[in-house]
């Protein structure tokens, strides 16, 4: 990989962007295509694949052969609410290779007895985020029950792209939610991506089986999200 192309690439990591490098396996040359910018047509498909799966790979094109090295963020989940589900989440998710912070404003929950290992944040989520924006490859878990805490980051998240964006409640609390998400600007395109009941349906009951199904959800919607050929997931 030449120094250009190398230069570039460490930029796009930088902002937690994804990448394919195309490597000529005649002459050598690389070429790096960012998510969400152009890159040669004949390349848009396997960059697509390659983006999903996050494998690195080869293709053909006419008579020449690339090496795709695939450069994705390292997934990572926010959570908030530092409740029992986030207990059990927390123990789970970097078995299955996420980061993974709570928020909640909360110090009587948010505490390091509660969270041991884990990073715990106790401040109101919209604080944290004006200095840890989201991207496309970050899910975001609302737990709290509390629209004063819950609502603003699913806005941000609905914004920002995020992969996942799930809410704890029953279907009439999310009806609720839904109303004041729409008072706030979001498109109703926007707010059907809320996973709302959280997690995927296994019939589960404690705090551990919903940490288990949510997880689930989570690793489903990253690895079939919509991807679309040379440019980032649109939703």
């Amino acid at each position: 990989m030449d120094l250009t192309t190398l230069q570039a690439l460490n930029a796009a990591r930088t902002r937690r962007q994804a990448a394919v490098v195309f490597s000529d396996l005649e002459t050598g040359q690389s070429v790096l295509c960012v998510a969400g910018e152009r890159c040669p047509a004949e390349w848009t498909e396997a960059m697509a694949a390659a983006l999903r799966s996050g494998k690195p790979g080869m293709i053909v094109v006419g008579e020449r052969s690339f090496f795709l090295n695939v450069y994705l963020p390292p997934p990572r989940i926010l959570v908030v609410g530092a409740v029992h589900i986030s207990q059990a989440l927390a123990r789970m998710a970097p078995i299955a290779g996420f980061d993974l912070t709570i928020i909640d404003p909360r110090t009587a929950f948010a505490t390091a007895e509660r969270f041991a290992g884990v990073e715990l944040i106790a401040e109101w989520p919209e604080d944290v985020l004006n200095v840890r924006p989201l991207d496309r490859f970050t899910a975001i878990v609302a737990l709290t029950h509390d629209p004063k805490i819950d609502d603003e980051p699913i806005r941000a998240a609905l914004d920002a792209g995020c992969f996942y964006v799930g809410a704890l409640g029953s279907r009439k609390t999310h009806a609720g939610r839904v109303e004041r998400l729409r008072r706030l600007g979001l498109t109703d395109d926007a707010i059907a991506r809320i996973r709302a009941p959280i997690g995927l349906d296994i019939g589960a009951a404690s705090p551990a089986e919903i940490a288990l199904a949510i997880l689930a959800e989570i690793i489903e919607a990253l690895r079939r999200r919509d991807i679309m050929p040379g440019s980032e997931e649109h939703r």
